[in-house]
């Protein structure tokens, strides 16, 4: 898990799929200027061993990326100046190896500093929440045109993300599935309007196409 700063504030969410690439979500692209990666760490204020602050060396923004038109696209990569050292808080989560969808219903998670309510204040410490994959059918009923089921998936239950939790992960088992997208401005979580996920199995070729091409 890493939290993705400007000026020593946390902006968006993201994690590691390289010793060298974090994976965000396209629309934290509009805090790109200057994002410090930090990894390993959990509770923002107090520094622990094996943390560490690596800036941005490059910024890869899916190119069909086209916000605030939609949130269609909602990938972005990005390069670290140095490769991360793993250690006990500071790991790669592996990402599909072919396109899919996860089974409705299934149990996984989300992680992030976000807030803790619409208006709360944004948690210092990581939070995490198991969530449950809602069909597609459902989530196309509630979000109409907003949502892509070939690019996109939602989650429903009594937690998830809210503001400052983007660009994190939905994890099923132990493998990152989803990027934390958008919901609805208004509520947090909200029933009628479930939280969204870019659908990482979408781009494999994209994202292989970075990681291998980009030096």
């Amino acid at each position: 898990m890493v939290s993705l700063q400007k000026g020593c504030k946390h902006v968006c969410g993201g994690f590691l799929i390289s010793d060298r690439f974090v994976m965000t979500a396209a629309h934290c692209e509009k805090e790109q200027n200057n994002l410090t990666a930090v990894v390993g760490m959990h509770d923002l204020k107090k520094r622990r061993r094996g943390s560490d602050h690596i800036r941005v060396k490059s910024y890869h923004k899916h190119p069909e990326f086209n916000n605030p038109k939609n949130m269609w696209n909602d990938i972005m990569l990005l390069m670290l100046a140095k490769k991360v050292k793993q250690n006990k808080n500071v790991k790669i989560i592996s990402i599909p190896i072919q396109e899919g969808d996860i089974k409705p219903d299934s149990v996984c998670s989300v992680a992030g500093w976000g807030r803790l309510s619409l208006k709360g204040n944004q948690s210092m410490r990581l939070m995490e929440v198991d969530v449950k994959i809602m069909s597609n059918t459902k989530c196309e009923k509630k979000w109409k045109k907003n949502y892509s089921a070939s690019q996109m998936m939602c989650v429903y239950g009594h937690g998830g993300s809210c503001n400052g939790d983007s660009g994190g992960p939905l994890v099923c088992g132990n493998t990152a599935v989803g990027i934390t997208s958008f919901g609805d401005p208004r509520a947090c979580n909200s029933p009628k309007r479930p939280e969204v996920y870019a659908k990482i199995s979408a781009y494999l070729p994209w994202i292989r196409s970075i990681i291998e091409n980009v030096k």
